[in-house]
């Protein structure tokens, strides 16, 4: 029953189910107060708050590369932790610590979650997973994707985006929560197409760094 919990939160992760901020080691994203909206038709930014919303959509566009440890509460609030890697354009592996045997990887257009102690993988399409707007090679908060809601920055500087896919705003949103000053991706939450959520927080981010193709293959081995 633990490997299904856990491969549920993992799928959360995805997008058919859903992903978010975590407590962090120091708690910070945590501290941000969630708000939502349904309004699906978008949202209109003050002048400000529009231009910390092109601050955080230059940064995600800039990246190419990430290595990060990261904490996991899946919708039953069940943690984990692990290190995640991206590689953009659409590469991302969660890499789970012991005891965990789950493997989450995505490449080639799609998301393999893959348990090794019950010899099982799970395939989603990426362009069904919010997560996959992160990973896209030019993420615009315009067009194909809508902004729902905007949290300000709070006392610590963390501020949140939530997003959606305009064409198909069912299949679930991505909020993202960004430090201000200095401008990084701090968490990340998933909200799925039946309103469980998954929460996932960032620390030790190391962007930019060299992140070896290997590590997206699907030759999964038990």
């Amino acid at each position: 029953m633990k490997s299904i919990r856990l491969i549920t939160g993992c799928i959360g992760i995805l997008g058919m189910a859903c992903l978010g901020i975590t407590g962090s080691s120091n708690q910070a994203a945590a501290q941000v107060v969630v708000s939502t909206s349904s309004n699906n038709g978008g949202m209109q930014l003050s002048a400000q708050d529009q231009a910390l919303s092109n601050q955080a959509q230059t940064w995600i566009n800039k990246l190419t590369t990430l290595e990060a440890k990261f904490q996991q509460i899946a919708p039953d609030g069940q943690r984990s932790t692990g290190t995640v890697w991206i590689k953009k354009p659409g590469r991302i592996r969660f890499e789970y610590n012991k005891p965990s045997q789950l493997l989450l990887v995505a490449n080639d257009g799609k998301m393999v979650f893959h348990d090794s102690e019950v010899g099982q993988t799970t395939t989603i399409p990426l362009d069904q997973s919010p997560l996959g707007l992160l990973l896209k090679p030019q993420l615009s908060f315009s067009g194909d994707v809508t902004i729902t809601n905007f949290t300000p920055p709070n006392i610590n500087g963390l501020f949140q985006i939530t997003v959606v896919r305009t064409a198909s705003p069912s299949d679930g949103s991505l909020t993202l929560i960004f430090n201000q000053n200095p401008m990084m991706l701090k968490a990340w939450r998933v909200l799925d197409a039946q309103g469980r959520t998954t929460m996932v927080d960032l620390y030790d981010l190391q962007p930019g760094v060299s992140v070896k193709n290997k590590l997206f293959k699907m030759d999964f081995e038990d």
